[in-house]
């Protein structure tokens, strides 16, 4: 049997974020459903934190979630799985009121999926995988003796273990020691955003990116194959964070092409800048010649390895139509800012057009 793992698909990410909804969707479109579709995948495990956040929900999520994802998991007749992750669930506490419960279901009876706020061990074909769901103080010993106990192949969950990477460059320390879980053959588990393993312990990792910390991180999901015990990862080929490194003295942008930029986040690490009306031309075409969902500047950074720029200069970085919105903000006037901001946006854009 060939079950698909998919993990922290964290559905109304980046405060429900239209321009992250598109770029998640687009993948279970062009990439996941397609794939499990043409192989005849028919069980699913999601291995936490389906939604992002742990107090509500944005109904718009929610229907998108519902129609894009649920009932098509439904239409292609897959057993899904949902073990429930810390984002799921509602108190810190207890896993028992938790999202998946009170929203993944048809409410016709037929195609509930199977949900698990507490351990338990599950068979595929003969396959005993045990399901961890996040753990909390009201689990802790069920899961403790379950774990030290329970003859099962696997493991799948949402688990806190020490020594992996939470995210790129910062490693969790506390948590679950790795020797607690040497019994078991192989464990599955989402929560770190980072794609690792130590050859048993396998964190699977996002499906796509969500902060900038995923930039250059492989995305993807997983199958996992109970007779030959296989793991293979279906690479995610989009990325919606991108970042220029911009050098005129090496390259000419006159005929740069945009298009390949389209409906991302961008960062432009400037690294030498000599003709500073073609860096001012260079930017604009992002607005012009295609749709950026933002675009900050890092400059002034000659004497750094544009490699080592942290983001979180990046972060504060700013282009110039920023720069004005920013000091209107903070003028102090009764004019209506609104108004102000377009007109300067527009003379931004015709002083761009001027031939010099």
């Amino acid at each position: 049997m060939k079950i698909a793992l998919i993990t922290d698909t964290h559905f109304g990410v980046r405060s429900d974020s239209p321009a992250f909804a598109k770029y998640q969707y687009k993948f279970y479109d062009d990439i996941f459903f397609p794939y499990l579709e043409k192989n005849n995948i028919k069980n699913l495990i999601h291995l936490g934190d389906t939604v992002d956040r742990r107090k509500f929900i944005n109904f718009k999520t929610l229907n998108d979630f519902r129609n894009k994802f649920l009932l098509r998991l439904w239409d292609l007749k897959i057993d899904s799985h949902f073990i429930v992750g810390n984002h799921d669930t509602y108190y810190k506490n207890t896993n028992e009121i938790n999202a998946a419960h009170e929203l993944f279901t048809t409410f016709d009876g037929k195609h509930e999926p199977y949900i698990y706020h507490k351990p338990k061990v599950v068979e595929f074909d003969g396959f005993r995988i045990l399901m961890v769901p996040w753990i909390c103080p009201e689990n802790a010993e069920e899961t403790r003796m379950m774990l030290e106990q329970e003859s099962a192949d696997l493991i799948c969950g949402h688990l806190e273990v020490k020594g992996f990477e939470m995210h790129k460059g910062v490693i969790n320390n506390h948590g679950l020691d790795r020797t607690y879980l040497k019994r078991f053959e192989k464990v599955f588990s989402g929560h770190f955003h980072k794609k690792s393993d130590d050859g048993h312990i396998y964190y699977l990792g996002t499906p796509y990116e969500m902060v900038w910390s995923d930039y250059k991180c492989p995305k993807g999901f997983h199958i996992f194959d109970t007779e030959t015990r296989e793991l293979t990862r279906i690479q995610n080929p989009y990325t919606i964070h991108r970042k220029i490194y911009y050098n005129d003295e090496k390259n000419d942008y006159k005929e740069f092409d945009y298009s390949q930029y389209k409906d991302t986040f961008i960062k432009v690490i400037v690294e030498k800048k000599t003709d500073y009306y073609m860096f001012d031309r260079f930017l604009d075409g992002f607005y012009k010649m295609t749709s950026v969902h933002d675009l900050k500047v890092i400059e002034d950074y000659s004497d750094l390895d544009a490699n080592s720029v942290d983001d979180d200069i990046a972060e504060k970085a700013e282009d110039t139509t920023t720069l004005l919105d920013n000091y209107i903000d903070q003028l102090s006037t009764k004019l209506d800012k609104g108004r102000l901001k377009t007109l300067m946006r527009s003379l931004y854009t015709e002083a761009n057009d001027i031939d010099v």
